[in-house]
């Protein structure tokens, strides 16, 4: 959605306009087009997604993921004050980051709590499991 957004107030728009934004560089490698990278122009990477094969620690870095998120949209709100046809979806989007948190911290809770529980295991025994001898090992 954000890059929807800066691709509709970037349309239209000169290399002369874009250069005097201090946008040369960018519009030099990427033209108009939608490039995901920083604001301070560190190209996305799947190095971002932090995956450990750990349910407590995966979870965590996705509550840190919204929340920075979040953090994000309030400062593009901050930044586009006078536009409602930006704010709107800013806010939106922002609210949504909030929602997934909330979220993400319920299902850790979830996972927390099942790790907690006391762990049962059973056996069925049978003579086949047993050895020659008619003792049972499975007990």
């Amino acid at each position: 959605m954000v890059g929807s957004i800066v691709h509709q107030l970037t349309e239209g728009v000169g290399p002369e306009d874009i250069e005097k934004a201090g946008l040369g560089a960018y519009y030099t490698d990427h033209g108009v087009d939608v490039y995901p990278v920083s604001a301070s122009g560190t190209p996305w990477t799947a190095a971002y997604i932090a995956c450990k094969g750990d349910p407590v620690a995966n979870l965590q870095e996705d509550l840190a993921a919204e929340q920075k998120a979040r953090a994000t949209y309030e400062k593009l709100i901050d930044l586009c004050r006078d536009d409602p046809d930006v704010l709107d979806p800013l806010r939106f989007l922002r609210q949504r980051e909030i929602v997934h948190f909330q979220r993400f911290g319920e299902a850790l809770r979830g996972v927390q709590d099942k790790l907690a529980e006391k762990k049962f295991y059973m056996s069925n025994c049978s003579k086949k499991m047993c050895d020659n001898n008619n003792s049972c090992n499975c007990q």
